[in-house]
Formats: C-alpha cells, structure tokens, sequence
C-alpha cells in the first residue's frame, strides 16, 4: 500500500508542485462495445455492494494526498448509475478527499444516457466537465462499434449539456474503423467542430486483446488501414484540426486554448494520481500498483477489509526515464531537457547526439525552449521516439 502523506517518499516529478490526480473506476456498462479493451461488466446487479466497497477503498486512502485538484469517473459507463447515486457518489468523494476549490471534476457519459435528470444530478454534484464517448456521427460506424447511441442521439446529448450549463465538453471520436473511407471520418470531423466541443480526443481504433474485435480480425472478418493510411488519418487530422483552432497537445488530443484536460495531462507529465476501483492503477514517487481486475474479487476484499491490490511495482532510474521519454514523446510540449537532467543526471543532447540530429533530419524532432518536441509526423511515431 501506498505510504501516507506524513512517511511518502521525496522523489522529484516533471513538475514539482503539482498536486495529484484522483481516477475513480465504474466498471458497468449495459454492453460491451466490440473493440473496448478497458475492464467493465454487463452484470449491474452488483452496483450498489460495489459503490459501498468502493467508499471502503477511498477510506483506506483518506491521507494518501494533501489535495487533489483534479477528478476523473472513468469506466465502463459512469452514467450507467441512476442520476441519484451518480450524485451522491461525487458527494462522497469529496467528503472523503480534499478535492481542491478550483479542481476539474470530469463524468465519462454514453450519449444515450444523457437526460436532463442525469445531467442536473452531475451539475449539482460539483462536476464542472463531460467528456462525451460519441465516437462517430455516422450510424453505420456506430452500429459496426456497437455503440448504443446513434448520431441524432449524440448530436442531442452535447446540446442538453451545453443548455444544462455544462461549459466545458469534450467528444470522444474514433478512426481508422475497417472499411472507413477518409471521406467518412472528415464528415464525422466536421459534425463534431459544429458543435464547438471544448476538446477532441480522436482515437485510432486498435486491436485489444480479448474483444469481439479481435477475434473477428482473427477470423478474417475484417481487414484494418494499412499504416500509410494510418499515418494518413493522423496528419490529416491534426492539420484539420489545427487549422479550426484546436491545438494538437498530445498524440489523440485536441483542445481550444486553456482547455487541455487537466487531469489526462497528469499521466502524460508523471504527476501522481490515485486510482480507485477494481483495474484501476496509481502512481507516486517511484511505486506503481493497480487493483484486481474483477468486480466480485473487489468487492469481498473490501467487505473482508483487504485493499484489493494485484501488485506493486517499485520503478528503477531507467524504467522511470524511458517513461519520461515514453510519456513526453506522446505530447506537443515534448521533453524538458533540463528537467530530465536534474532528474536522471543524463544530458540527452550529449549522451543522443548523433541520434537526435537524424530524428532531427528526418523531421521527427525538434529542440526549442528547452524542450525536445515532437513534430507533427513525429507524434505519429511517438512510441518509438522514445528509444532514442
């Protein structure tokens, strides 16, 4: 377990006065979509033992932190829970945790939830964001995802939140989709940007391992774009993007000015963050742990007074680095270079020299500010940047 305040390790971070994250899990939903790999259920029977099984884990952490200036309720489907306990779950929280005047307080929602009780229970809440899974306006593309929701639906859904008072909304798009011609996606694109959603997230549909997708693309029900398409669908949406006022900050997502999520940037810039709820991982200082992937196992060792923790992990200088690179490659600001020196005792520009004038050369990089940046085509490549 993770020490309290008063005993926690002093390790540095990439931004020293940074307060943490707090990541809250709900792992329902009313089905399984056939490319999501994140851990979730169909079986809501066990909602209300999990919500008290997981007031037993914020309580186990009440002094893991001083302040949290952001919250995220992720899933799953948070707003699969009736509006009531959706209300009363925020409540809790931050009863629990001292969560910062100020903080971004975020509810992932299904657009075919979204209703006028819903969104006045997450306003009264305290929650300040909606971050909305549309992923597409073309109800093909949806009904191929499995979605739940069509495109009249998701357009009615971010209406009502701009109307219920919500000022700050993001939409969750996907590419890259089997048989999605570019054309497609642009008109996707466009519909979004229609709506004047506050930031983007466009997601490259990947193969996770376990989902319907995964088999059916083993079975060779479905053939996905080839990397230059692929690398296609990146810039091309970067610079469409770009071009309407968005800022590209990070490798899937776009932001007007000042409306980056405060909290995704937290794992980008490895500040700690506390994760509750059953799959769900934390970081601080050099330990990284995350909590048993099954919502029965979570709840009976909660209720047996067990933190249901899978493991823990204490990260070396190296694995630390190679994360901070990992981490940095992934978004525009890139990596600072002083910081990383102070940290790791390592000068990447001596120790990479040769290498980072061919990244350089090849338009992969770039050094301004202090920084080692991504370009644009880089970002597309970010992963591997990291192994300079």
């Amino acid at each position: 377990m993770f020490p309290t305040m008063e005993n926690r390790p002093s390790e540095p971070s990439a931004i020293p006065d940074a307060l943490p994250g707090l990541y809250i899990h709900i792992p329902f939903c009313l089905r399984k979509c056939v490319y999501c790999g994140f851990y979730s259920v169909t079986d809501r029977s066990q909602i209300p033992n999990y919500l008290a099984a997981l007031r037993r884990e914020m309580e186990l952490y009440r002094e893991w932190a001083a302040s949290f200036d952001t919250l995220y309720i992720g899933g799953g489907t948070p707003s699969v829970l009736p509006a009531t306990e959706l209300e009363k779950l925020i409540a809790d929280i931050r009863g629990v945790f001292p969560i910062a005047s100020d903080a971004e307080i975020t509810v992932e929602t299904n657009p075919a939830d979204i209703d006028a009780g819903l969104l006045n229970a997450i306003c009264r809440g305290g929650a300040n964001r909606l971050n909305i899974g549309v992923q597409s306006f073309d109800d093909g593309i949806l009904a191929f995802l499995g979605r739940r929701h069509d495109r009249r639906q998701a357009v009615a859904a971010f209406t009502a939140s701009r109307t219920a008072g919500m000022e700050n909304i993001g939409i969750d798009l996907i590419y890259g989709v089997p048989g999605q011609p570019m054309s497609a996606w642009f008109a996707s694109l466009r519909e979004a940007i229609a709506l004047d959603p506050d930031h983007l997230s466009c997601y490259q549909l990947t193969l996770e391992d376990g989902t319907l997708l995964d088999e059916q693309f083993r079975r060779g029900e479905v053939v996905f774009p080839d990397d230059a398409l692929q690398a296609d669908f990146f810039s091309a949406t970067s610079e469409f993007l770009e071009n309407h006022g968005y800022t590209h900050y990070e490798v899937s997502n776009f932001s007007r000015p000042g409306r980056e999520s405060r909290h995704n940037l937290k794992y980008w810039d490895h500040i700690p963050y506390l994760g509750l709820g059953p799959a769900a991982h934390s970081f601080r200082g050099r330990e990284r742990r995350w909590n048993r992937r099954a919502v029965g196992v979570y709840i009976n060792d909660l209720t047996s007074g067990r933190a249901p923790v899978e493991a823990v992990e204490t990260l070396s200088d190296e694995q630390l680095s190679l994360e901070d690179l990992f981490l940095g490659f992934r978004t525009r600001r890139g990596v600072c270079l002083e910081t990383f020196r102070l940290r790791y005792g390592r000068d990447l520009l001596m120790e990479k020299r040769d290498k980072l004038k061919k990244l350089s050369r090849e338009g992969l990089v770039e050094i301004r500010d202090g920084f080692l940046r991504p370009t644009r085509t880089g970002m597309a490549v970010a992963d591997s940047l990291a192994l300079i």
